[in-house]
Parts: C-alpha cells; sequence; structure tokens
C-alpha cells in the first residue's frame, strides 16, 4: 500500500477543489435557470451548448479528478488510467466545443472566447493526459500536473461562467430596453 503515499499526501487539496467544482456547478444551474427567458428564442440552445454546458462539463471533470484521487485504489495505475480518460475524453470533447462554437450563429466569438473555450481547456486536459499517463513512473511533479490542471479546469469554469452569466443579463437588460422602446408589454 506504500506504493499509493504520494495520492494520500494530495487528499485534502481535492477535498477543496471538488468541493468546489460541485458548488460551482450547482451555482451554473442556478444562474441558468433564472435567465432561462433568454435561451427560449430561437437558435440560443446552439450557443448554450457551445458555451454554457463546457462550463458545467469542466466543473464536473474536476469533481471527478477529485473523487478519482480521493478514492482507495488497488494500484497506483488504476488511478492513472482514470485520469488518462478523463484528460482523453477532455481532448475529444474541447473539439466538439470548437464545432459547436463555430456553428452557432447566435454570438460572434472574439478571441477572449476561444481561448477561455478552446485553447485553456485543451492545453488543461493535454497536460492531465500527459501527466497521468507518466503517474506510474513515479508520482513527484506528474500530480502537481494534475493539481495545476484541475485548477486551470476550476478557473476556466469560473471565468466562463461569469463570463455567461454577465452577457446573459446585457441581453436581458437590452431585449427590456428594446421592448420598452416600441411599446411592447411584457406580459
Amino acid at each position: 500500500m506504500t506504493r499509493l503515499a504520494p495520492l494520500e499526501a494530495w487528499q485534502n487539496f481535492y477535498l477543496i477543489v471538488g468541493s468546489a467544482a460541485a458548488a460551482l456547478t450547482g451555482v451554473q444551474f442556478v444562474v441558468i435557470a433564472l435567465v432561462a427567458d433568454i435561451s427560449r428564442r430561437s437558435k440560443s440552445s446552439e450557443s448554450v451548448h457551445a458555451f454554457g454546458t463546457p462550463t458545467v462539463v469542466h466543473f464536473c471533470v474536476v469533481l471527478l479528478i477529485s473523487a478519482v484521487i480521493a478514492s482507495p485504489w488497488p494500484a497506483l495505475s488504476s488511478a492513472s488510467l482514470a485520469v488518462s480518460i478523463c484528460g482523453a475524453a477532455g481532448i475529444v470533447y474541447v473539439f466538439i466545443v470548437f464545432r459547436r462554437a463555430r456553428r452557432q450563429t447566435r454570438y460572434a466569438p472574439v478571441f477572449e472566447d476561444w481561448v477561455w473555450h478552446t485553447v485553456l481547456p485543451l492545453v488543461a486536459y493535454a497536460a492531465l493526459l500527459a501527466a497521468s499517463l507518466a503517474i506510474p513512473a513515479g508520482g513527484g511533479y506528474r500530480l502537481f500536473v494534475i493539481a495545476a490542471a484541475s485548477l486551470l479546469l476550476l478557473f476556466i469554469g469560473i471565468h466562463n461562467a461569469w463570463d455567461s452569466a454577465t452577457y446573459m443579463v446585457l441581453e436581458r437588460s437590452k431585449d427590456e430596453s428594446e421592448k420598452e422602446g416600441t411599446g411592447e408589454s411584457s406580459g
């Protein structure tokens, strides 16, 4: 059981990070529910799939990695395999997100959107995959890379959730201003 000692040192870190990811996932659902009327407009579901859903996915991956690291694995290679699957699946998912972002027509992504929704997640998932494949050779800095990738995904999620929430609030305000300007009533 001494072979798993490197993971035991990370228990508190992943308890904190995983709890944060779980809480932020819940907050993201609340934000989406509060501004759901914006999503009722045509083609906006494409934007939610391109920009909102990945945020929840990133939070859930951080929660999953936290659970994987905190699990009592029989061998370090088992934890390594689980994290590497997360990394590989994440890389594939980033390309799906990229395709969705390009296809949606509701919002024209700017440079910052591409960085936060595709480039940084790709870096995080690639780091997860590379570091997790090397774990069985010894923990050391590889566990720090996995921790950094987890934090990066958490920060990406926080940034993107905030960005989405502020965008939806601004859109709602704009729509209400337009309705007032045309004399429409909302009921």
